[in-house]
């Protein structure tokens, strides 16, 4: 039968961060994090839909601990206001789930391509700015949702902001290339490091969620549910053994089933480009990784 959610070991104790929360597949994370014990922080950008995710969550799950923090992060002030002002002393869980998809050309606050700006560099910030929390705790993990479409375009170096020339699906390829690479970089720093901080990634194949809205639904014949999508991240985030760099997604043609390992591009393991975009993200955002440099 395969991995399910009935196999999340008891997290108690434990706190989890999960961005876009609010919906979908980030929802469905959150709420089977809190069924097994953890902490979660529903990251969002809405504070209505965010409030009432939470409000949901405590109806179906009633034993909740769960709360509602503002996030954008399409607005790097608000994502360095939610970490300098996160409370406790530990992360065990950043689950790196918010984004967009193929939508027109846009700007976020900071001046960044919309797509690469909220998919790759505001989850780039917020995971630096929350580092040392989650250096500090043992077995912590950062997991970070890219997508099979990674594969659809590799990152420009010489055009991050996909200033010379846009297309819609080409951005949203690139940024979830973008997040792959990340992930493969801040793996090889945290190994180097000495630290047992986990970084890896997930995709949960096909899923009918609000991010496909625009998007030509195939529907039940191919479509699996939020809560099947969000398999994926539920393991690379509790289920043991899972090393740096992995890539988990559904064993089924990346469309369904139980979670395993997932094919991914070589140019994602590209460790020259992984550590140009790296130096990249640094300017940007400037936010640093200094305890990892």
């Amino acid at each position: 039968m395969g991995w399910t959610a009935n196999d999340i070991p008891d997290q108690t104790g434990r706190t989890a961060v999960v961005t876009g929360a609010n919906s979908g597949i980030g929802y469905c994370v959150a709420r089977e994090l809190a069924r097994h014990g953890e902490h979660v922080v529903l990251a969002c950008r809405s504070e209505r839909r965010g409030q009432a995710a939470v409000e949901r969550l405590v109806r179906e799950v009633p034993s909740a601990r769960a709360a509602y923090r503002h996030l954008d992060l399409a607005d790097l002030a608000t994502v360095r206001a939610f970490a300098g002002d996160f409370p406790g002393e530990r992360l065990d869980l950043l689950v790196n789930n918010a984004g967009v998809m193929a939508v027109p050309y846009a700007r976020t606050v900071d001046g960044f391509e919309t797509q690469f700006g909220v998919n790759h560099l505001g989850h780039f910030a917020l995971t630096g700015l929350l580092l040392p929390l989650l250096l500090a705790t043992p077995g912590a993990r950062v997991v970070s949702v890219s997508s099979g479409l990674h594969a659809i375009a590799n990152i420009d170096p010489g055009d991050l902001n996909s200033e010379r020339r846009y297309g819609r699906w080409m951005a949203y390829g690139r940024s979830k290339t973008a997040n792959l690479l990340f992930v493969h970089e801040l793996a090889g720093r945290l190994r180097a490091a000495g630290s047992d901080v986990i970084a890896a990634a997930a995709h949960p194949g096909y899923a009918d969620t609000n991010l496909q809205k625009g998007f030509v639904r195939l529907g039940n014949l191919v479509a699996q549910s939020p809560r099947a999508g969000a398999l994926p991240t539920l393991y690379a985030a509790t289920a043991a053994g899972v090393r740096g760099d992995a890539f988990l997604g559904p064993r089924f043609l990346a469309f369904g089933g139980a979670p395993g390992l997932s094919w991914r591009a070589p140019w994602t393991r590209n460790d020259v480009a992984a550590e140009r975009l790296w130096a990249a993200s640094e300017q940007l955002t400037g936010v640093r990784y200094e305890a990892l440099d």
